[in-house]
């Protein structure tokens, strides 16, 4: 099925569309805010290049084009080698639902500027200019609504190397600027881009995939504000119900965008941290430095224990196939997931005093912009905290000791009147007095990934 404008879709998603009119801002981000966990998917003409450019190893990642300068001409043939024929849509959507996403998160134009769906407004896309010759948006589309899982698109809003006329500012004039192509940085003129190329290519996102639940917008670089406010309205105008990060410039947007740290910008809004699985974004042949299935669990519970969102990258092939690696931490997270999801999915902060989340051991940045991952890798024994719906859930982070001990958690605090571990199975033993909350961990307890959930209530 094709989706086109709203008013030919089928009548199910019409119904959907006028009620979406009626929205109020806390309505339209229920689902978001009750989602938590999300998969980022990095997949390009940079997909091909998988890591080497003429034999050598490229500079700047998924940016190579720009700090290698490579001729668009040049860099538009990397095309004849995309031929995802082992692209599964809805296994994707499969793996990522199984790990507890709710919304998939992938990019329809990065940098580059190439259009990885059939966009008329562009021929510099996948349909026309692949091997391939098909459009992966529409078969994702389809696997996404069969799923239940939310299709969102990622959108460069302020880079784009394939048009002539996106002058950038950072980190000084014309720092992400195409000027070996088009070198006369006085001569660009945002407006007419985003006429001729962004205004067409959001509008077609909007309408010839179905519903969309967030346009996540990148780079919005010398967008003015007028601008950034026609482009809400339109999308509002569009389909009302689709939320849009900060990153569409000057101070709009539904939330805040948080890259490759842990923590929120600006705490008093809705947040999301994006980061990546291993040390890249988009795919590299000899990927290293993939992160283990307890990193990658421990940061989704710091992330949700501050009210935020985890949005997991993963960087397919060009073949179409997720590495061997994403695939078995998405498992991993699954297995974690069947048994703990509860504790994730649609809960709220529950702050105790002296368990507020303090920042991750942050490591440098590494490779400035490109590769720039800020997260711990370390596994210390931590305690965090959720609530929903009338529980609270002690989440005990890498713990390999044999007692859980609270001490954050007196009687004085939260006087517990029942405590369960998900996925027990059977009664745990533990003990709560003015010092302290302990909890006695099953001797079968796994402790391959050691991320312990224990569901509390209590009559206070």
């Amino acid at each position: 099925m094709k989706w086109t404008a709203a008013a030919a879709w089928p009548k199910s998603w019409q119904s959907l569309a006028l009620a979406q009119m009626q929205l109020t801002q806390a309505e339209r981000m229920q689902w978001w805010e009750d989602a938590r966990f999300g998969l980022f998917l990095h997949w390009g003409l940079y997909s091909v290049a998988a890591g080497v450019w003429k034999g050598k190893p490229i500079q700047g990642a998924e940016h190579f084009m720009l700090y290698e300068r490579i001729p668009l001409a040049q860099y538009a043939q990397l095309a004849n080698g995309f031929n995802p024929v082992k692209f599964d849509a809805t296994a994707w959507v499969r793996l990522a639902k199984d790990a507890g996403m709710r919304y998939l998160v992938i990019t329809a134009k990065h940098h580059e500027g190439f259009a990885m769906y059939d966009s008329p407004s562009s021929d510099y896309n996948v349909v026309k200019r692949t091997p391939y010759g098909r459009d992966p948006m529409k078969l994702l589309a389809a696997a996404c609504h069969e799923q239940g899982v939310k299709l969102c698109f990622y959108y460069s809003l302020g880079r784009d190397w394939q048009d002539p006329d996106v002058p950038t500012d950072w980190p000084t004039r014309g720092g992400r600027s195409n000027t070996w192509d088009y070198p006369d940085e006085d001569r660009k003129v945002f407006s007419r881009y985003f006429e001729r190329k962004v205004k067409p290519q959001v509008r077609e996102l909007l309408t010839q995939y179905g519903p969309v639940g967030v346009l996540w917008f990148d780079t919005p670089e010398l967008i003015s504000r007028e601008e950034s406010h026609e482009l809400l309205t339109m999308i509002r105008s569009l389909q009302p119900a689709c939320i849009v990060n900060s990153r569409i410039g000057n101070g709009l947007g539904d939330y805040e965008t948080s890259e490759q740290t842990l923590t929120p910008g600006k705490p008093a809004r809705p947040w999301e941290a994006c980061m990546t699985m291993s040390r890249h974004w988009g795919y590299f042949r000899n990927e290293i430095g993939y992160k283990s299935p307890e990193v990658l669990v421990r940061d989704l519970v710091e992330v949700v224990s501050r009210g935020g969102n985890l949005l997991l990258d993963i960087g397919p092939s060009p073949e179409g196939e997720f590495p061997a690696p994403a695939v078995e931490r998405l498992k991993a997270i699954a297995g974690w997931m069947k048994i703990n999801g509860e504790a994730i999915a649609g809960t709220k902060p529950w702050p105790a005093p002296g368990a507020e989340a303090a920042d991750s051991a942050a490591q440098p940045s590494v490779a400035g912009e490109a590769v720039n991952d800020q997260t711990s890798h370390t596994t210390e024994p931590a305690i965090r905290f959720t609530t929903r719906e009338g529980s609270v859930y002690l989440f005990a982070l890498s713990w390999r000791s044999p007692q859980v001990v609270v001490e954050m958690l007196p009687q004085t605090r939260l006087r517990v009147q029942r405590l369960e571990m998900l996925g027990a199975g059977k009664a745990v033993s533990w003990h709560q007095d003015a010092e302290a909350l302990r909890i006695q961990l099953p001797p079968d307890a796994d402790r391959g990934l050691p991320v312990y959930v224990f569901r509390l209530q209590s009559g206070d």
